[in-house]
């Protein structure tokens, strides 16, 4: 996630395939049977709107079911505890709540339920990092102001009117705010949170298809399947157990010793040899994920005259093709823009956006960079998480594409941290010195998505602090247009805006991957690189 909605607009997206794959011996019936899935750390307790990474998000989408939900194979936003979102003017939203849903201690989800969680979200003595979510609804600038104290407790534009109904107002037009609903942040949150906030992040409860049984940081969570569950989509096997690994080739060595179910990112050093290790247990499909390098805006050596020449060097002096062939196996596709091949066009993709900046060139590179006052101290760092295995193959490549282009075998190196919730640590409060990692998962299937969380002025995932204000007013002219077609070619002309900054170097698109057990049917991954764990059968 950083892992951070879905719009009309972008139905017509390139629908991602969904593969599912019959295997062993399970029978069609549903299973009481637990399995167990690689996992790792969360950066931090499991708090619907303090949770904008991956692993966290995992979780959260097993354990919680809000207004809408992406659907597995397409992405398309849908109905789930809502029964109606209207408005007439893109601005004043009417929300009724199903009936029927409960939290799995029992309690009614109603209206409150969402009213008090999104208040808590946005407030500031809460400190939630996807407090920005909720900037759109009126009065958030109260509690949650740029500078100084918090002036009300909660967002004047939202109100409760019912048991199951109630209102939002915006600050501004949005026409895409009904599908943004089914991000994480928006859930509802039952009693228990408020009453008693320890004891639920010890052992959070929610509404959706699995209960969290137990935690133990550092070695793993059990889920169990949650009986009364009153959705369509209620977990089709007993549980899932995610075990912690802090390096995925560990995991991939469990899943072929028969210690591991199943394992949703498949190292790239097995990628050779995975299809003759699993067969047709392996899948490799599209995901709306982007890595990038993001830099330190922040910090005055990467952000003074000439740095977007520096950046634009850099970004030239890096032989995607090479990479993506030789690392990953053609398993990523060199990135020609800042979104992802899963939007589609309609949905505002827009293939070859980069231009030239994402071409390698060798001389052209080492003439922007020079022309630009040389690198920082006359050396690039680039941070990354050492927990998984492949970080550490492919920023060894691209710094290897930098020093062979600028004819210097020190000017990039890694720079590795231990964990990924460490090193999310750092980027998020601006201690990182120099270029760093930076895949995005997309939240919802929405061009805003991977531009404003960004790259929008102190937007909830730009680590890196960037900020322009022609960026700033494009994001908000698009979101407030009614008109698709012209809401997709405004974030376009905002995504040029960060081209001609080069506000973050685009790297590869990557497909989402998995290898599973023969006690395993019916895995998949949905577009967001995910496995829908309560759909896969054990047996």
């Amino acid at each position: 996630m950083p892992g951070a909605t879905h719009a009309r607009w972008a139905a017509g997206a390139a629908a991602v395939a969904l593969v599912v794959t019959g295997c062993g011996g399970g029978d069609d019936g549903d299973s009481g049977a637990v399995l167990s899935s690689s996992w790792t750390d969360p950066q931090n307790p499991l708090e619907p709107a303090n949770t904008n990474e991956v692993q966290g998000g995992k979780v959260l989408d097993m354990i919680f079911r809000g207004l809408k939900r992406y659907d597995a194979k397409t992405g398309a936003a849908e109905d789930m505890l809502a029964e109606r979102i209207e408005t007439s003017d893109s601005r004043n939203y009417t929300i009724t709540v199903k009936d029927g849903w409960t939290f799995s201690d029992g309690e009614k989800v109603t209206a409150r339920s969402f009213v008090d969680a999104w208040n808590y979200g946005a407030s500031l003595k809460n400190n939630q990092k996807n407090a920005y979510f909720f900037s759109y609804i009126e009065g958030y600038d109260k509690v949650h102001p740029e500078k100084g104290e918090q002036s009300a407790e909660t967002m004047s534009g939202l109100k409760v009117t019912g048991e199951r109904t109630f209102t939002v107002r915006l600050s501004q037009k949005f026409s895409s705010f009904p599908d943004t609903l089914g991000y994480n942040a928006f859930v509802p949150l039952p009693r228990a949170f408020f009453d008693d906030h320890a004891a639920w992040l010890a052992k959070p409860v929610g509404n959706g298809p699995y209960a969290v049984e137990s935690y133990t940081k550092g070695s793993e969570m059990r889920l169990t399947k949650w009986d009364a569950y009153p959705g369509e989509d209620a977990a089709r096997n007993g549980g899932v157990t995610l075990k912690v690994y802090t390096d995925n080739n560990t995991a991939y060595t469990d899943l072929m010793a028969g210690n591991l179910d199943l394992v949703d990112d498949v190292p790239a050093q097995q990628l050779k040899n995975v299809r003759g290790d699993l067969g047709d247990r392996y899948l490799n499909t599209p995901a709306g994920i982007i890595q990038t390098l993001a830099f330190p805006h922040y910090d005055k050596d990467w952000n003074k005259a000439g740095s977007v020449k520096v950046r634009k060097g850099l970004s030239r002096a890096i032989n995607r093709e090479q990479i993506t062939d030789t690392i990953f196996q053609k398993t990523r596709t060199p990135a020609t823009d800042w979104t992802s091949p899963v939007l589609g066009k309609d949905g505002g993709y827009k293939e070859g956006l980069c231009g030239e900046w994402c071409d390698y060139d060798a001389a052209a590179a080492k003439k922007l960079i020079e022309e630009g006052g040389g690198l920082p101290g006359g050396q690039v760092k680039i941070t990354y998480n050492a927990d998984t295995g492949s970080h550490k193959l492919w920023v060894d490549a691209v710094c290897n594409s930098i020093n062979n282009a600028l004819d210097n075998d020190r000017a990039c190196v890694g720079n590795p941290i231990g964990t990924f919730a460490d090193f999310r640590s750092k980027s998020t409060t601006q201690k990182i010195s120099g270029p760093f990692r930076a895949g995005w998962q997309m939240d919802y299937p929405l061009t805003q998505n991977f531009l404003q969380p960004l790259y929008y002025t102190n937007a909830s995932s730009n680590d890196g602090k960037w900020s322009n204000e022609e960026f700033d007013r494009l994001v908000d002219q698009a979101n407030a247009e009614t008109d698709v077609a012209k809401a997709v070619e405004i974030f376009q002309q905002a995504e040029e805006v960060v081209r001609d900054n080069m506000a973050a170097i685009p790297l590869w698109y990557q497909n989402g991957s998995a290898g599973w057990s023969e006690r395993l049917s019916n895995v998949a991954l949905n577009p967001f690189s995910v496995p829908v764990y309560d759909q896969i059968k054990v047996g």
